[in-house]
């Protein structure tokens, strides 16, 4: 027999907070209220079933500035229903996967009704992050308090918050407990040992633990190149069939490393239960929205909208957005080709060594423009890939990784292929890939690594002060670590930067 929500308790006077919701600080208590009561609501009456509570009471609000901040949890009940509800797959008894229900619990790997850690970090918070995206506008006409933030039958009630401003930000937070375990197996300690992917998977998900899995797998891949690459590089060979040997070397076993690895990352696909995972029934993602119908497939009520809107956007907006952007990079590239003539004259003129490090001055900026544009293109991307309004997350991802690969293909390499084929001036392109390559990397290094951890070490010790200064009682450690992540945002996904 299937088990609903609504038979089940779902509460708890006190629970663990996975996701933490921010509100603007003039918010109104008719706003905060409403969307309290759409949270803890139960499922058949349109709200999320979860847990929810400010962090900090009113008097301790005065005191600290009024920060307007709510925890969001849910009971285990609760999340190994909504597990079932988002179609997680898990390991059976049996060592299958297969897609995990309440009502056959006990057949899976691991399950105890006393234990507590049958669902990853990263799955509990997946499945509030869902929840509470999935919130929906039934008949309400208006957010209260706010009657220009229009809302229809099926319009995202998240996403309209966040549009409006009423909601400034959502993150998930983090266990400092199990963050500092998996740091103790991962790269606290200097070993020669494989990274814990699936300890790193139970708790930043598995887009992480698959991104660090192939950094590791490339890594080791790239050393055969290296290793027949040295004597070319150390020598200079005369005879340029062995330059040929060794592209076609390069050339073979990237395709080897390539064909490996999706063998390798099929086989954690499958372990993790993504590969098996249901997609036929996806639900819509949280940004769509359309007038509130019956999906003819699914007989669910969701919104609808015309499939030939959405392509007129796609071709009469989008695409000729991404080919003005493609024709602005072929223009700067040119830019940066005149700036390498000047340099170049300058040098040849005056015959200094001081104008011979000019010379590397062009392909530095050009690197800078090029970051600059790829991070700018992107925000680009993302809001025109929104604004197409496409139905499902695989389908507007995929939009939206076609539009930034294409950009930054071009804006990234299309000079290396114009000296290359072009111009054929080997000793530039060595000089254009080195300088751009160690530009590139130095630049990412600052933004990924010291300028976090600069914020982390500034904003640490700012709220560690204001919260000793305070004589309110309240949970100090919770407190910090909850203003610490709400103003170091995106930094604290990874945790080399936590």
């Amino acid at each position: 027999m299937k088990v609903s929500l609504s038979a089940l308790d779902t509460c708890e006077s006190s629970f663990t907070p996975l996701v933490v919701i921010e509100l603007a600080q003039d918010v109104k208590d008719e706003t905060k209220e409403w969307l309290k009561n759409r949270i803890i609501a139960k499922k058949k009456d349109g709200g999320a079933q979860l847990l929810f509570r400010p962090l900090l009471n009113k008097y301790e609000k005065e005191t600290l500035e009024n920060q307007n901040l709510y925890l969001v949890g849910a009971s285990n009940i609760r999340l190994l229903l909504g597990a079932e509800a988002v179609g997680l797959v898990k390991e059976c008894n049996d060592n299958t996967m297969r897609a995990f229900t309440y009502g056959t619990r006990h057949n899976f790997k691991g399950f105890d009704d006393n234990n507590d850690d049958f669902l990853t970090m990263a799955e509990c918070q997946f499945i509030i992050k869902h929840e509470l995206e999935n919130l929906r506008a039934r008949d309400e006409k208006m957010i209260p308090g706010y009657p220009q933030a229009k809302l229809y039958p099926g319009k995202s009630l998240l996403r309209r918050l966040l549009t409006s401003g009423i909601v400034i930000q959502v993150f998930p937070l983090h266990d400092n407990e199990a963050l500092k375990k998996l740091e103790d197996t991962w790269y606290t300690r200097f070993t020669f040992k494989f990274q814990p992917v699936d300890r790193i998977r139970g708790y930043f998900g598995e887009t992480i633990a698959l991104y660090f899995g192939f950094l590791e797998y490339f890594t080791f891949a790239l050393i055969p190149m290296a290793v027949i690459g040295l004597p070319y590089y150390l020598f200079v060979w005369e005879d340029y069939d062995k330059y040929v040997i060794f592209a076609s070397f390069n050339l073979i076993w990237s395709t080897v490393i390539l064909e490996v690895w999706k063998r390798g990352c099929a086989n954690m696909t499958y372990r993790w239960g993504t590969l098996a995972m249901k997609r036929q029934f996806e639900e819509p993602r949280p940004g769509f929205h359309g007038v509130l119908g019956i999906n003819s497939v699914t007989g669910r009520e969701e919104p609808l909208y015309s499939s030939y809107k959405r392509q007129l956007r796609i071709y009469l907006v989008s695409l000729p957005f991404v080919c003005l952007c493609l024709y602005f990079s072929l223009y700067v590239m040119m830019i940066y080709f005149d700036m390498e003539a000047w340099a170049l004259a300058l040098h040849e003129d005056s015959g200094s060594e001081w104008t011979s490090v000019l010379l590397y001055v062009p392909s530095i900026i050009y690197a800078v423009v090029i970051e600059i544009m790829n991070r700018l293109y992107r925000y680009a991307a993302e809001f025109l890939t929104s604004w197409e309004n496409h139905r499902l997350e695989s389908a507007y991802q995929n939009h939206l990784i076609l539009k930034v690969l294409v950009f930054n293909f071009l804006n990234c390499f299309a000079s290396l292929f114009y000296i290359a084929f072009v111009l054929m001036d080997m000793k530039l392109l060595r000089q254009s890939l080195a300088t751009l390559l160690i530009t590139s990397q130095i630049l990412n290094q600052i933004v990924e690594s010291l300028l976090p951890y600069w914020l982390q070490r500034k904003h640490h010790l700012r709220v560690k002060k204001k919260v000793q200064a305070l004589k309110a009682d309240i949970d100090a450690t919770l407190y910090e670590q909850v203003v610490l992540e709400k103003e170091m945002g995106t930094y604290l996904q990874l945790p080399s930067l936590c």
